[in-house]
């Protein structure tokens, strides 16, 4: 069922069950100017999950390993990956 939605309509339904959990107020909290960094952890967590090698990861995302090696650290990744 989950592979018949859009993107679109996944992200929708994530906004939605976080909303539930804070009775609907998600006041104060930037989210249209987060959209970016989120969909970039979501890419980095697939590609990581996804692909063999550093080199595969960064051919995959169009950037170099020194980028990829940065974004790693910044998001977190591998110690996502370590729990």
């Amino acid at each position: 069922m989950l592979c018949t939605l859009t993107l679109e309509e996944i992200i929708g339904l994530r906004l939605e069950l976080a909303a539930k959990t804070v009775n609907h107020k998600l006041y104060g909290l930037n989210i249209w100017q987060s959209v970016p960094n989120i969909v970039r952890e979501g890419m980095l967590k697939y590609v990581y999950s996804a692909a063999r090698t550093k080199g595969e990861m960064a051919s995959f995302l169009g950037i170099d390993k020194n980028t990829l090696k940065k974004l790693l650290k910044r998001y977190k990744i591998t110690s996502y990956f370590d729990k």
